[in-house]
């Protein structure tokens, strides 16, 4: 008795099933958000649902909240900070974000400057792209801040254990300066959550090391 099927593009790979459900009568509706390139853009989506499930004002009012809660950032001046966001391969390859890419986008809201910026779209729809370490050492010794992405690999708890990883980060400004940080792994998981990453990277890129209990998403390797 399904009403309806909400599939995110991951579908597409498997047309297949796409046509069962809708053989069977169930309509299909491919959610694309994740080819939104700003936060906030993602964040709308919510309204979809709304009007979904007859919860309009309720949607447009949560929307409303998110945007309310980052708006103050726009009036700041940026940090100055430059930011890498990437996570290390099994195969020793470094994951960083496009410089089209929402995390991209969320960095420079929060007042830094994403290290890879001008990292563009390699012909895929893929957010990410595997570079050599030789690159990422490249573009991301220097950098002031360093965000390890815990979501791929897994979560990190310590700079040794980042070191492990991949010893030439070793170098790396920001790991001399312990100035390095990593996602929580539900991060992706939390969509309209995404103010609160914002909010932490600003608090990063302007307090150096804020209370532990002021971060939502973000843990500071010791």
């Amino acid at each position: 008795d399904c009403g309806l099927a909400i599939e995110n593009t991951m579908i597409y790979h498997t047309p297949e099933v796409k046509e069962q459900l809708e053989k069977f009568g169930v309509p299909v509706l491919v959610e694309r958000s994740s080819y939104e390139s700003g936060p906030l853009a993602r964040m709308e989506w919510v309204k979809l649902y709304g009007i979904l499930l007859g919860k309009t004002n309720e949607a447009e009012r949560v929307f409303a909240d998110a945007e309310q809660r980052i708006a103050p950032l726009a009036d700041e001046a940026p940090t100055g900070k430059t930011v890498a966001f990437f996570s290390i391969t099994s195969n020793n390859l470094a994951t960083v974000r496009k410089g089209g890419d929402y995390v991209a986008e969320m960095i420079k809201m929060a007042g830094g400057s994403y290290a890879f910026a001008d990292l563009t779209d390699s012909g895929n729809n893929l957010a990410t792209v595997n570079i050599s370490l030789e690159d990422f050492y490249a573009g991301a010794k220097d950098a002031d801040v360093l965000i390890y992405n815990s979501t791929i690999e897994g979560e990190l708890r310590s700079i040794d254990e980042l070191i492990a990883k991949c010893p030439m980060l070793a170098d790396f400004k920001a790991v001399q300066s312990g100035n390095v940080w990593c996602t929580a792994q539900s991060l992706f998981q939390q969509s309209m959550e995404l103010p609160d990453l914002i909010l932490d990277m600003n608090k990063v890129f302007t307090e150096g090391t804020p209370n532990a209990d002021e971060l939502k998403f973000l843990t500071k390797l010791q």
